[in-house]
């Protein structure tokens, strides 16, 4: 007898240990998203620091060749910083977060197998290792995890909580909130899990739908972003060139007749300048907002925000013709 106390006592603690553990890793899994962003930030405001030495003539570290110190200097190396904010932090965080969404699109496939099983009299926690024999894609690993641990003994409820914390979303804690009430409330859970699959197939669509009725808009969001950065090139190559080649050339009629007519194109760089700022303002915001319209989450905006401000920024530095007066 008391062997067998200790048997259960040893395989309670490597159930326990197993919870701990797979706990463990999902909240070191949160805190490598949040590692990317302090290690971002603080490389950032070290660039940020150089932009400032640039701008006020300490240091003078150009990206572009024949360059002094100024703004564009200044200007490129903000633009780094706000890239290594945005970029590691947004993509890593958007990759998290769709892997989540592909977990919970098999989810309904997984209750309805469930409450099938359960059509022929099975326990819950029986019907869930029946069906972990299936293919659910990125859910197969959980739903193992969670038949592994009732196998052990570990009660339905705690399974589930544990697969809740895996997976810490909306949809699968008022899945699991409804599945375990069910249980204890006991009666015939198979109806009850045809029906939360039914319901969370349907949100699933709804929300699909949301995001390809908003890919319109974050389609124009980015055509809108390039036609602005088109007509900067246009204006930079032939408009103001030619400001500046009449500018001077009034200037130097009125120096030889001693006339009084003059035009000011002194401020023609300066404009250039507004314009890059505008480009970096506009990719992002456009981006924050286009990844915001599309899944209502922050981190997908600061990807789209990364994508434009690399685009607007080469485009603006080394393919559009500098301006001099």
């Amino acid at each position: 007898m008391a062997g067998a106390n200790a048997t259960a006592g040893q395989v309670a603690q490597k159930v326990s240990g197993a919870g701990v553990f797979q706990i463990h890793e999902e909240k070191e899994h949160l805190r490598k998203e949040l590692l990317i962003l302090l290690l971002g930030v603080v490389l950032a405001m070290a660039l940020w620091v150089v932009a400032v030495l640039n701008l006020t003539g300490t240091l003078s570290t150009p990206l572009a060749p024949g360059e002094v110190t100024g703004e564009n200097p200044a200007i490129d190396f903000f633009v780094l910083g706000a890239i290594l904010v945005l970029g590691p932090f947004g993509f890593a965080e958007t990759a998290r977060i769709r892997r989540i969404d592909k977990i919970e699109e098999r989810l309904p496939d997984f209750l309805r197998d469930v409450a099938e099983a359960g059509r022929f009299g099975m326990t819950l926690p029986d019907a869930i290792i029946v069906a972990s024999k299936g293919r659910y894609g990125l859910l197969t690993d959980e739903i193992k995890r969670m038949a592994s641990q009732l196998e052990w003994g570990v009660p339905v409820a705690t399974a589930l909580r544990l697969f809740e914390e895996r997976v810490p979303t909306p949809l699968v804690q008022r899945v699991v909130s409804i599945i375990t009430r069910s249980n204890d409330a006991g009666g015939n859970v198979a109806d009850v899990l045809t029906m939360v699959a039914h319901d969370t197939r349907e949100v699933q669509n709804q929300l699909a739908a949301r995001k390809i009725s908003m890919l319109t808009y974050v389609t124009v969001i980015y055509i809108s972003f390039f036609v602005f950065l088109v007509t900067i090139y246009i204006m930079a190559a032939v408009f103001l060139p030619q400001m500046v080649l009449a500018g001077q050339g009034i200037a130097s009629s009125s120096l030889s007749s001693g006339g009084a007519v003059t035009l000011s194109f002194t401020l023609v760089p300066a404009l250039f300048v507004a314009f890059l700022v505008a480009v970096i303002v506009h990719a992002i915001g456009d981006g924050i907002m286009a990844g915001v319209l599309f899944s209502g989450k922050f981190p997908e905006g600061f990807q789209h925000a990364t994508i434009m401000l690399i685009a607007g920024w080469v485009i603006m530095r080394f393919v559009v013709p500098p301006i001099t007066a």
